[in-house]
């Protein structure tokens, strides 16, 4: 079942290292519909230290910093690993986007109405003390020679799949 207005979905972005991915991933999660982003480990947050909107996010979010609810408080893998059981306890599908040999190509996946959505570092992926906790690893077949996406594309392939899979609009 395809997610729709009613469903719940959150994002996690874990060790991404790139503003501009965050900007990015930011205004596509606004775009999509998710409700809540968590920015963890390394992920560099809207705020800077001093509470001022770091200006690289801010130029490619184009406000979805503004619009879309994140948090920027569970940095530690321990504490996102009891976050991502939570969730789950409350009924969530727990899924990530990662090349894996447990992996389901996105299009054969079926969304339930409430999912977790987690991206991990763009050189390294996801740690696997994560990729244990998960329901289901999503992969992006590729066709061509290069191995992967960039992850603020991935996201948006991803999501909007999830959000959209039975209709495109």
């Amino acid at each position: 079942m395809p997610l729709t207005s009613r469903s719940r979905l959150i994002a996690v972005l874990h060790n991404i290292r790139s503003m501009h991915n965050v900007g990015s991933i930011l205004r596509t999660a606004d775009a999509v519909g998710v409700e809540k982003i968590y920015i963890t480990g390394i992920t560099p947050s809207p705020l800077d230290e001093m509470g001022t909107p770091r200006k690289d996010i801010a130029k490619v979010a184009l406000g979805g910093a503004q619009y879309v609810q994140w948090d920027d408080s569970v940095r530690s893998t321990a504490k996102l690993k009891t976050l991502l059981r939570q969730y789950r306890d409350d009924g969530y599908c727990i899924s990530a986007v990662e090349q894996h040999k447990k992996s389901t190509p996105y299009h054969q996946f079926r969304c339930p109405e409430k999912m977790v959505l987690i991206m991990g570092s763009e050189t390294r992926g996801l740690n696997p003390a994560i990729l244990t906790i998960c329901d289901v690893i999503l992969e992006i077949p590729m066709l061509g020679k290069k191995e992967s996406l960039n992850v603020a594309v991935a996201f948006g392939i991803i999501a909007y799949y999830l959000r959209f899979q039975s209709k495109p609009y």
